[in-house]
């Protein structure tokens, strides 16, 4: 497995990331999230993405179940969690409407809790989740700096933002913001041309990418046809699988991207990791940009 070097001699992800966004829908318990961790493993997948709302906030204390039942696995990983989102659920009791919070506080506070639920003592890497309209750049920065003195998180970044967000969180710090985890797949191409993608590039940060499948929608829905249909027929020249083609679309974009693989499936992640050996030409992947947008590059 590829590895990406985040921060030089500090800081490197395995180049896939296993995401556990559907954790709780995969009816595992603690011993078989033991097993599933351990084969990732074995394919190289080190890097293990989470965020406190995932599961209603109920995700991280199930795979945090299967770090106490076996503490070895956590020198073998790297943990990635993120906050700032709040919704009405059943451990959000007095949460009446969707909102964001970027607050000083109550991002500490998110940490400390994500490190109780997942059993560890430190985050690899925290997020903003989604960049708040009210947020305020030196209270998010107080909230790093004050988590990174502790000890409790090691590296910061965030996620969904702009470039211009990005640029100006960065600017209240003296340490680098490590990536920033967006929204990249054939169905979803906004990056390639508003300039974040560019500015990331520009400034050798590595993105996180998520729902490089286009949350499966892609695999049955009218909609995305043309896209499936030009996809299958790449696949079929190639030897591959229609999933693998689309995520070697993702992974053919420059910047080191680091696809986040969704499935609890073993088969269908070694399926995806296997999408690192798939090549494609320039024609074969245009073309895929061509079906996904509905017409032809200018």
């Amino acid at each position: 497995m590829q590895r990406v070097e985040l921060v030089k001699n500090e800081l490197s992800f395995s180049r896939m990331v296993q995401g556990y966004w559907r954790l709780t829908d995969w009816n595992m318990h603690a011993q078989d999230i033991v097993r599933f961790v351990e084969q990732g493993l074995e394919l190289g997948i080190t890097t293990t993405d989470h965020a406190d709302v995932y599961g209603a906030f109920t995700q991280e204390a199930l795979f945090g179940q299967a770090l106490k039942l076996a503490p070895g696995l956590r020198d073998k990983i790297e943990v990635v969690s993120k906050c700032g989102i709040l919704f009405p659920c059943d451990k959000q009791p007095d949460v009446r409407v969707v909102h964001y919070n970027n607050d000083t506080d109550y991002i500490v506070a998110a940490a400390e809790r994500s490190l109780k639920e997942l059993a560890v003592e430190y985050l690899d890497v925290l997020l903003i989740h989604r960049p708040d309209p009210l947020m305020d750049a030196d209270a998010v920065a107080e909230a790093f700096v004050r988590l990174r003195a502790a000890g409790k998180v090691k590296h910061f970044g965030v996620s969904n933002f702009s470039a211009s967000k990005f640029a100006l969180l960065q600017s209240r710090l003296d340490f680098p913001l490590v990536t920033n985890q967006l929204e990249i797949s054939a169905v979803h191409t906004d990056y390639l041309f508003d300039g974040n993608l560019d500015f990331l590039q520009q400034h050798s940060v590595k993105p996180m990418a998520w729902s490089c499948l286009g949350g499966g929608g892609v695999f049955h829905d009218f909609q995305y046809k043309a896209l499936r249909d030009c996809a299958g027929a790449i696949a079929e020249e190639s030897g591959a699988s229609l999933d693998q083609i689309l995520m070697v679309f993702v992974l053919s974009i420059p910047g080191q991207i680091m696809p986040i693989i969704g499935s609890g499936n073993i088969d269908r992640v070694r399926t995806q990791a296997a999408s690192l050996s798939i090549s494609l030409t320039r024609q074969q992947w245009f073309s895929l940009l061509e079906a996904a947008r509905g017409y032809k590059v200018p």
